[in-house]
């Protein structure tokens, strides 16, 4: 139980230090409110290492030890439990940073896919109709005036189109030309576009991390040839 001892001695040492350099005494004057802060900055914590937790065998886990009173497990046990946890904690964070961008970006594809109205084109995107369209279809070499806007897996908006822009198709990202390729004018489309045919193992600056899978809406309003 070392690890979880010692975090929370962090804390009442953040909390002191805090409360010791601040003009305030709120702190000392609202037990409530130390031990709501406590509380909070510690659940911040667990939420990050353990997103998964069940709140409630915390909870009395924390009040038990707290108050004194008999455990459910024993010492031993509670020992095993973190060991094991601290060695898979560990083992994570030997994990490359390429790998869990890759494993979530996959999940997160999953979970597009199997979305109800969305049909795979080439390469991997994933497209919903949103408004039939029933003209032309451009060409690879062609321009197309569009509206969208451009989304990062967690709705993020990265990039969206104040006024109708004119792109050439060979200058955008590959997962934008293959898709609009197929769609006709006046149709506005949801694309979910895999990293491999956006910005890939790069990313772009600090806006798009490496291997991010990019959600747009587009509406093609013309061609241009």
């Amino acid at each position: 139980m070392s690890r979880y001892l010692f975090l929370m001695l962090g804390l009442a040492i953040s909390v002191a230090n805090a409360s010791a350099q601040a003009p305030s005494k709120t702190a000392e004057q609202d037990p409530h409110d130390l031990a709501y802060s406590l509380g909070a900055s510690l659940g911040e914590r667990l939420r990050e290492e353990v997103p998964d937790l069940q709140i409630q065998a915390l909870l009395d886990g924390l009040k038990q030890a707290y108050q004194g009173k008999p455990l459910a497990l024993d010492t031993t046990r509670i020992e095993q439990i973190l060991a094991i946890h601290e060695a898979k904690t560990a083992a994570a964070a030997e994990v490359p940073q390429s790998e869990k961008a890759l494993a979530s970006e996959q999940q997160f594809l999953s979970r597009e896919k199997a979305a109800s109205g969305v049909r795979e084109l080439a390469d991997g995107i994933l497209l919903t109709e949103l408004t039939p369209g029933t003209g032309s279809k451009p060409l690879a070499s062609d321009e197309v005036q569009v509206k969208y806007v451009g989304r990062l897996p967690d709705g993020t908006v990265f990039d969206k189109s104040t006024q109708p822009q004119w792109f050439r198709l060979d200058s955008v990202i590959s997962g934008w030309s293959s898709a609009l390729q197929q769609m006709p004018v006046g149709a506005k489309w949801r694309l979910v576009i895999p990293s491999a045919q956006a910005y890939g193992a790069d990313g772009a600056g600090e806006l798009i991390p490496p291997y991010t899978p990019l959600v747009f809406e587009i509406e093609l309003l013309g061609i241009r040839h």
